[in-house]
């Protein structure tokens, strides 16, 4: 007669390592200075992977990337990219920046509320950034105050809605 079988105790699972202890020390590095570099907006610091990442309040962003473009340090002359992600109450902004001088990469993160989505245009800052923000515009909806051209980049002008968003039902498209 085969034993009835235990349930293995409870054992407590370690809680998962903070992920900046992850990053390298180089990364480190840089993360600590773009934290002192952007003091005066209270930064808090993270990582996403295996990048160094900073998150900021929305209204503060020119003026935080101006900073990290400006910083010796930091050096982040090319925005490699910007994207815009759902989480249905908010949207986060994430901006991929890069030196070229350092080859080091740095993340800065910041938030919109959904029902108002609007934040400081970067074009400015980098003149890329202004098909980064059409395409979020024309995705998501999100305003970029100070962008000097938010025409669809993606989308024909009548196109109704925000396809990007989780909320867009993909059943009522249609061809035109």
């Amino acid at each position: 007669m085969p034993r009835p079988r235990r349930n293995a105790p409870e054992v407590e699972a370690e809680p998962p390592p903070d992920p900046v202890e992850l990053l390298s020390a180089e990364q480190r590095t840089t993360l600590d200075h773009a934290m002192a570099a952007l003091a005066d907006w209270s930064p808090v610091a993270g990582a996403l992977g295996d990048l160094p990442q900073v998150t900021v309040p929305a209204s503060s962003i020119e003026s935080v990337c101006n900073v990290c473009r400006e910083d010796s340090e930091l050096d982040s002359r090319m925005l490699l990219c910007l994207a815009c992600v759902d989480y249905q109450e908010r949207f986060e902004l994430v901006y991929f920046l890069q030196s070229l001088e350092r080859e080091c990469s740095l993340v800065i993160k910041t938030s919109v509320p959904y029902d108002t989505p609007e934040l400081p245009s970067v074009s400015a800052v980098w003149p890329a950034a202004d098909w980064y923000e059409r395409e979020a515009h024309d995705l998501f909806g999100v305003s970029f105050v100070g962008n000097p051209d938010l025409s669809p980049l993606l989308l024909y002008p009548e196109f109704e809605g925000f396809p990007g968003r989780k909320e867009y039902d993909f059943y009522d498209y249609r061809e035109f």
